[in-house]
C-alpha cells in the first residue's frame, strides 16, 4: 500500500509539474504577443516638450513635431486652432475619400476658385489634404524666412502663402508672418511659356496664365484650395541650401490649415522636394513620427536616419492611376502572434499605399473584419464602450493601472515584417473611450492605406532611387 501511495504521489507531482510548466510557458508566450503598458501612458499630458534622444542629428535633418502639441512652433495659439477628435477623423475621412477617388478615377464634380477678378481656375477634387498632423520648418528666400509646413507624402508641389493676399485674393490665418516674395532677392516667377509650367497639368494640377506668369491651382477633397504663382526660390533645409526650387506662391488660399504656412510635398512626382533635390540626396528621405505630441521626431534627407543596419525594405509598387503615392504590397497581418486567415487576393486586388497624411489605417473590408475579430477575442477581459465617429471597436479603461494590448504586425512583400508600436494600435479619446485605430474601407476595390498612427516611433525610409520603402523599429520616442 505504501509503495502504491508513493507511486501515486510521484505521478501526481509529475502531472502537476507538467501542468504548471505548460501554464507558465503559455503565459510567457502570451506576454510576448501582448504589449503590457501603463494605462496612464495612453493619455499624454501635452504640457511640456521632450526632445527625442534618438532623433537624427545629421545636417540634412529637420525637427518634426505634431503641430498641435507643446513641441510645435504653432502651439502658442493651439487652443484657438486645434481640431477636436471629431474634426480630425472627419478630415481624415475626407482625405481618404479623395485618395480613393483619385486612384479609382471616380472624381467628384469640379468647383471653381478665383485667383483674381479676371482669372478663374478649376480645381478638381482628388488632391489630398486632411488634418495634416505633422510639421517641419523650412527656410524660404534671401534673406531666409522660416516657415512651418505640413509635410505630406501624398502631395508633390510645395507651396506657402504669399503676400499680397489682400489685393489679389485671401489668406487664411497663419501663426508666422506670411512670406513676401518682393522682399527676397532670390525669388522669380516661372514663365507661362516654360516647360515647367506645362508640366503642372501632367502632374495633376491646374495651370493658367496671368500676363506672362504661370499660375497654379490645387483643390483638395475637403474644399480647401490654394491658387497663386508658380515660382522659383532658394530653400534652406537646416544647413543645406538649394537654389531655384519650384514651389507655389499662393495668394488665394482657403481651408482648415490650422495655422501652418503651407505644405511640403514629399510625393514621387517631379515637383516634389525629393525629386528636385535628387542630385544631392539621391531621392532618399526618412522620418520618424513620435509616439505622442509631447515628443519630437525628425525628417531626414539623404539617409535612413542613422538606422541603416536595422532597416528592412519592401519594393515600391505602382499605385493605380497615380505616380505620386508610394505603393506597398501587404501580404498578411498578425494579431497576438497569430497570422490572420486572409486570402492574398484581398490585399492584392485593391493594392495599398503608405501615407503620412492619413491618420487611421484603412483596410479592405474582409481584412478589417478578421483583424477586429482577433483583436476583440484578445480583449475580452476589458469593458467595451460605444464606438466613436468612424471607429467601431472601443473600450473603457477607467480606473485601470495597466492594460495588455495584443500586438499587431504587418507583412509586406519581400519578407518584411513590421510590428506596430503599442501607441500605434489604439486611438484615444479619453479613459472611457479607447478605440482600435483601424477602419474598414467601404468597398473591396478601395486601396488600403497604411496611416500615420500605425507609423509612430518607426523609422520609415523612402528610397526613390532604389524603388523601395524601409522600416526600422525605435526611430524615435
Amino acid at each position: 500500500m505504501k509503495n502504491l501511495l508513493n507511486i501515486i504521489t510521484l505521478v501526481l507531482c509529475a502531472w502537476l509539474s507538467f501542468c504548471c510548466t505548460d501554464g507558465a510557458q503559455k503565459r510567457k508566450s502570451g506576454e510576448v504577443s501582448f504589449h503590457r503598458i501603463l494605462a496612464s501612458s495612453l493619455f499624454p499630458s501635452s504640457s511640456s516638450c521632450v526632445l527625442s534622444p534618438r532623433a537624427s542629428n545629421t545636417k540634412s535633418s529637420l525637427l518634426l513635431t505634431h503641430r498641435h502639441g507643446p513641441c510645435s512652433s504653432l502651439s502658442s495659439k493651439k487652443a484657438k486652432t486645434s481640431p477636436n477628435h471629431d474634426d480630425i477623423l472627419r478630415l481624415d475621412q475626407a482625405r481618404v475619400k479623395s485618395i480613393h477617388s483619385k486612384l479609382s478615377k471616380k472624381l467628384t464634380p469640379q468647383y471653381r476658385v478665383s485667383q483674381s477678378q479676371s482669372t478663374e481656375l478649376e480645381a478638381r477634387d482628388g488632391s489630398t489634404l486632411g488634418s495634416g498632423n505633422y510639421i517641419v520648418t523650412v527656410g524660404f528666400g534671401t534673406p531666409k524666412h522660416d516657415l512651418s509646413l505640413v509635410f505630406d507624402t501624398g502631395s508633390d508641389l510645395t507651396w506657402t502663402q504669399c503676400e499680397p493676399c489682400g489685393k489679389t485674393g485671401t489668406c487664411y490665418p497663419q501663426e508666422e508672418p506670411i512670406f513676401n516674395p518682393s522682399s527676397s532677392t532670390s525669388y522669380s516667377n516661372v514663365s507661362c511659356s516654360s516647360p515647367v509650367c506645362d508640366s503642372l497639368t501632367s502632374q495633376g494640377h491646374y495651370r493658367n496664365c496671368s500676363a506672362s506668369n504661370c499660375i497654379y491651382g490645387i483643390g483638395y477633397g475637403d474644399s480647401s484650395f490654394t491658387v497663386g504663382f508658380l515660382a522659383k526660390e532658394k530653400f534652406t533645409l537646416n544647413t543645406d541650401v538649394f537654389d531655384g526650387v519650384n514651389f507655389g506662391c499662393g495668394e488665394n488660399n482657403q481651408g482648415l490649415f490650422y495655422g501652418a504656412a503651407g505644405l511640403l510635398g514629399l510625393g514621387r512626382g517631379e515637383f516634389s522636394l525629393p525629386s528636385q533635390t535628387a542630385m544631392t540626396y539621391n531621392n532618399i528621405f526618412s522620418y520618424c513620427l513620435p509616439s505622442s505630441a509631447d515628443y519630437t521626431g525628425h525628417l531626414t534627407f539623404g539617409s535612413s536616419g542613422g538606422l541603416s543596419n536595422s532597416v528592412k525594405y519592401t519594393p515600391i509598387s505602382t499605385a493605380r492611376h497615380s505616380a505620386s503615392f508610394y505603393g506597398l504590397d501587404i501580404v498578411g497581418i498578425t494579431v497576438a502572434g497569430k497570422e490572420l486567415e486572409i486570402p492574398l487576393t484581398v490585399f492584392s486586388a485593391p493594392g495599398a499605399i503608405i501615407d503620412s497624411g492619413t491618420v487611421i489605417t484603412r483596410l479592405p473590408p474582409k481584412a478589417y473584419a478578421a483583424l477586429r475579430t482577433a483583436f476583440k477575442e484578445n480583449m475580452s477581459n476589458y469593458t467595451t464602450s460605444m464606438g466613436q465617429s468612424i471607429l467601431d471597436t472601443c473600450y473603457n479603461f477607467t480606473g485601470l493601472e495597466t492594460v495588455e494590448i495584443p500586438k499587431v504586425s504587418f507583412s509586406f512583400k519581400g519578407g518584411t515584417d513590421v510590428e506596430v508600436d503599442s501607441k500605434g494600435i489604439l486611438y484615444v479619446f479619453d479613459a472611457s473611450e479607447v478605440c482600435l485605430a483601424f477602419v474598414g474601407n467601404g468597398n473591396d476595390d478601395d486601396v488600403a492605406i497604411f496611416g500615420n498612427v500605425q507609423q509612430k516611433t518607426i523609422q520609415v525610409v523612402y528610397d526613390g532611387a532604389g524603388g523601395r520603402v524601409g522600416f526600422a523599429p525605435d526611430g524615435c520616442m
